[in-house]
């Protein structure tokens, strides 16, 4: 059994902005099952909700910054390490900034404070990716490279390589999340001396200071120069050993690569699932952790799309005619493209079109070579939809509901469909209706054969009688 911490209340700070410089407020209030994590921007009216989803990767210059409509959030990767280590899936985090204060550049207060609020265990509905199979992934663009292996819990490790003259290669490794917890948390990030002049110039990081990072002496100072750069940051009393600036000494011998390893465990929690798999990661960024977690979300889906890949008997007794349909939905010929509904529970619905030659569109769609149109492929997937959501609120005869949908993504054709195919449309709940709001993962298939793809977002509203 798959276990989940929820928060029995909220719990509120504040912080510096790493690049903003401005001191943020933060409260992380307890979600609602199935939420997921997300952020609400408190400053904006009306205020802005951004999901921790890959997805919604704006940047990473710097660290992970997600983006909403013209809304963002930046410096996310530290607070997502704590809840992700804590096993804390539903999470709002109200914050009346653009970023996530850095605090002291590590995880360990996020957790301090998640378990202030306490925790609860409770069983999780939530899937679990376990990757099958073993891959590897080396980004172009960053050098950055990625082995990931099966495994039965999610386990960690990054290898860095700095020259002999600073710190030398080091490694970091995480067995359980428990261990990452009680050992990797506390590791600060970090940055090297020849970059602070240019972040400076670039209007970034305004609330670094050596308190919340550790500054890797990457060039020879003299007495003077040394006394020069403690005057600069404000720092007299800073120490410069072992090849690094700060006001106290390493956590770890090897705290650069554990915090590595952090921000790889903060980008993951992007993904939206639990990840069973050993990733052992070379030089990793934040530009390539992201570019991985696009890969295992890819790979989850393809996965969870191919265990439920529906199967079709003709000649078994239907669990909806189109009569029963009709009584739903409010479409009629030639405009109704669902036939039956062979599977239906509270989380998923398999409908049934049979394409004919003498469907009204092949008239005026390649008149000569008819296929049918993609669009209407996902009008099919939107109304076997509609059937799973107005199933869900019928109980009330006296009530009549609608579907309206509100958006499609990362829609995809894969192949033709042609007259005298069967269509199976397949949709499932993605996460729990909330407010009327339902989000549905819709596949079609002629046989075995994925012919499109889409995740679909409707509203149920109530019929307003004349």
């Amino acid at each position: 059994m798959q276990c989940k911490n929820i928060l029995k209340q909220s719990v509120e700070f504040s912080g510096i902005g790493l690049h903003s410089g401005k001191t943020v407020h933060v409260k992380m209030v307890p979600g609602e099952e199935g939420i997921g994590i997300r952020f609400v921007r408190t400053d904006i009216t009306p205020n802005a909700v951004i999901a921790a989803d890959v997805n919604n990767v704006f940047t990473t210059n710097r660290g992970t910054t997600l983006k909403s409509g013209e809304a963002t959030i930046a410096t996310i990767e530290h607070l997502l390490a704590a809840a992700n280590a804590l096993q804390i899936e539903d999470l709002w985090v109200y914050v009346d900034g653009p970023e996530i204060p850095i605090l002291d550049g590590s995880a360990a207060i996020f957790i301090e404070k998640l378990n202030m609020a306490g925790l609860e265990e409770i069983q999780s509905n939530r899937d679990i990716y376990v990757v099958s199979e073993a891959f590897n992934f080396v980004d172009s663009e960053t050098g950055s490279e990625y082995a990931i292996y099966p495994s039965d819990h999610l386990e960690l490790s990054t290898i860095l390589n700095f020259s002999d003259d600073t710190l030398g290669d080091m490694v970091a490794v995480m067995k359980t999340k428990a261990d990452f917890v009680g050992n990797m948390a506390d590791s600060r990030t970090f940055v090297f001396l020849s970059e602070v002049e240019k972040l400076f110039d670039a209007g970034l990081i305004k609330g670094g200071d050596i308190d919340n990072a550790v500054v890797i002496v990457d060039k020879k100072l003299n007495e003077a120069e040394t006394g020069q750069l403690k005057v600069k940051l404000g720092k007299p009393n800073a120490v410069i050993a072992d090849g690094v600036i700060s006001t106290t000494p390493l956590r770890h011998r090897n705290e650069p690569a554990r915090h590595k390893l952090l921000d790889l465990l903060g980008d993951l929690t992007l993904v939206g699932r639990d990840i069973k798999a050993k990733i052992v990661a070379i030089r990793p960024g934040h530009t390539s952790n992201v570019a991985l977690a696009k890969i295992l979300k890819a790979k989850y889906i393809e996965a969870k799309r191919n265990a439920s890949k529906p199967s079709y008997d003709p000649n078994a007794e239907p669990l909806m005619s189109v009569e029963d349909i009709k009584k739903l939905l409010p479409h009629r010929y030639p405009f109704l493209l669902v036939d039956k509904v062979i599977e239906l529970s509270p989380t998923h619905i398999v409908g049934i079109k049979n394409v004919t030659s003498n469907e009204d569109f092949f008239q005026g769609h390649f008149p000569g070579n008819p296929i049918f149109p993609g669009v209407l492929q996902m009008e099919a997937l939107a109304q076997t939809g509609g059937i799973l959501a107005l199933n869900a609120v019928r109980e009330n005869e006296s009530e009549v509901w609608d579907t309206y949908f509100l958006k499609m993504d990362n829609v995809k054709f894969k192949a033709k469909v042609l007259p005298g195919d069967t269509i199976i449309l397949r949709m499932e709940l993605m996460a729990p209706i909330r407010r009327g709001i339902i989000q549905m993962m819709g596949t079609a298939y002629v046989g075995s054969k994925l012919v499109s793809e889409g995740e679909l977002t409707a509203q149920i509203v109530k019929r307003q009688n004349d």
